[in-house]
């Protein structure tokens, strides 16, 4: 058995709180840099090009890419070989979350639902563990906006739907959303399981980076087809025309019942923030 004091855990979590909010990755600014070469619309490729600026301002000053820094979302990987030493894996997380959004000068943004009062640290964070083999903790982090948050839609559709009706849901959840979500989005799709377990795994389909596809042939396939038909739409860059509607369209599936047909739409806005550490 590995032993992992939880002190190492939480300045890693502040860390990647700091991080995540001020470096665009790579693979953000690629297909920004990709789409400029495609889009038809002038004032669409000025924007793309402007949004490449922010992130390098971001980047040399030290500043958060956008104001709204989110609801801190965790995708934690745990080996079953790790013990860990002092807090729990969630007060460790939750203490990083704390001093990164308080240290780091990042907006909180997270209140009761009921009564509206800040809880001042931007905690508790949204965690999704999982267990797997090994003696390594991989954290996995985005701050998620409620820009585009706010348009997520789920439908139970009925098995008799089929892909078409999966493939409608997605484009029409797009095309109400509009200029919203603050775009060229990133379409996270979840498909099957129960409610909830289908959210979850649109979530985390937002987590990968752009221009990989699902391992799965037929899904990636979906996925190629998806982002063409959606980019058709027109809303363009920050929605005011252009064909770069969508930087990629990412799903994920999950066996479901014989009666069920459940699908999440999770957008997320062009600054697709997510970082990852290994412990």
């Amino acid at each position: 058995m590995r032993e992992v004091d939880s002190k190492v855990i939480t300045r890693q979590v502040k860390k990647l709180c700091i991080e995540g909010n001020i470096y665009l990755g790579d693979d953000v600014i690629k297909s920004f840099q990709k789409n400029i070469q495609t889009e038809e619309s002038n004032l669409g490729r000025k924007i793309l090009n402007i949004l490449i600026e922010n992130a390098k301002m971001a980047k040399e000053t030290e500043i958060p890419l956008c104001q709204d820094t989110g609801m801190a979302v965790f995708f934690v990987e745990v080996g079953q070989e790790v013990v860990i030493k002092g807090d729990t894996l969630t007060e460790a997380i939750n203490k990083g979350v704390s001093e990164g959004y308080t240290k780091g000068y990042l907006r909180k943004s997270v209140v009761s639902p009921i009564t509206r009062i800040n809880t001042n640290d931007n905690t508790p964070a949204i965690i999704y563990y999982e267990m797997v083999k090994g003696d390594k903790i991989k954290i996995q982090y985005a701050p998620k906006g409620f820009g585009s948050e706010n348009m997520s839609r789920l439908k139970m559709l009925k098995p008799s739907d089929g892909i078409e009706g999966v493939k409608n849901f997605i484009i029409e959840t797009v095309s109400k959303a509009g200029p919203n979500p603050c775009p060229p989005i990133v379409v996270g799709v979840g498909i099957g399981g129960t409610v909830d377990k289908c959210a979850q795994i649109a979530k985390k389909a937002l987590f990968r980076d752009i221009g990989k596809h699902n391992e799965n042939e037929t899904i990636a396939n979906l996925e190629k087809e998806l982002i063409e038909k959606i980019n058709d739409l027109g809303i363009g860059p920050q929605g005011l025309g252009g064909n770069t509607t969508a930087l990629a369209v990412n799903i994920e599936t999950f066996p479901t019942h014989i009666a069920g047909l459940p699908v999440v739409v999770n957008i997320n806005c062009h600054c697709a923030r997510h970082k990852q550490v290994i412990i």
